[in-house]
């Protein structure tokens, strides 16, 4: 399996997941998606909060509007802990 596999990622998702050096599905499973999403952050222009509700749904297989209307405020705090909450 590759990452362009995973629910919701396509080849674009393996080259920007190529900047933080996750280059297989198992690396990204392997990495915390909050991490992940802060890497990307910070290295990827562009990486905005979809990119989270996307690392989710496809470690988790669901679509990431489906992360987004169910889990937006548990993420929106975790990032707001770590940080890097939109403003």
């Amino acid at each position: 399996m590759r990452l362009r596999d995973l629910k919701g990622f396509g080849p674009k998702s393996e080259e920007i997941l190529a900047n933080v050096n996750v280059n297989s599905v198992e690396d990204f499973m392997a990495v915390d998606p909050f991490d992940l999403y802060k890497e990307l952050k910070e290295k990827v222009k562009g990486t905005g909060l979809n990119s989270i509700y996307a690392i989710i749904g496809a470690r988790e297989g669901l679509h990431w509007q489906e992360v987004s209307r169910t889990r937006k405020s548990e993420i929106l705090m975790r990032l707001d802990d770590m940080g890097i909450a939109p403003k």
